[in-house]
């Protein structure tokens, strides 16, 4: 392979895992913001129990140091909650 292609590829590959590390952010980040909201948040009983369950095994998850599930979980809570 051509020298210019075989840096191309690699400068390519290096700025794109550059740009996913930047992209992540730290579930405690994430698990803040959704206190505040569930603080706020008017919720049903059901509502309640399911946002609920969902914050509490995103805990979990943050715990075990497995952010990216973490922040799907509290993704979920927070569209459960409407924001």
């Amino acid at each position: 392979m051509n020298s210019y292609v075989r840096f191309a590829l690699a400068s390519l590959f290096v700025l794109a895992m550059h740009s996913a590390s930047l992209a992540k952010v730290p579930c405690e980040d994430t698990l803040k913001d959704v206190r505040s909201a569930r603080s706020a948040a008017t919720l049903s009983t059901t509502d309640a129990v399911k946002v609920d369950e969902l914050i509490n095994k995103g805990i979990d998850r943050c715990n075990a140091d497995d952010d990216d599930r973490a922040n799907g979980l509290f993704k979920q809570a927070m569209t459960a909650m409407g924001k």
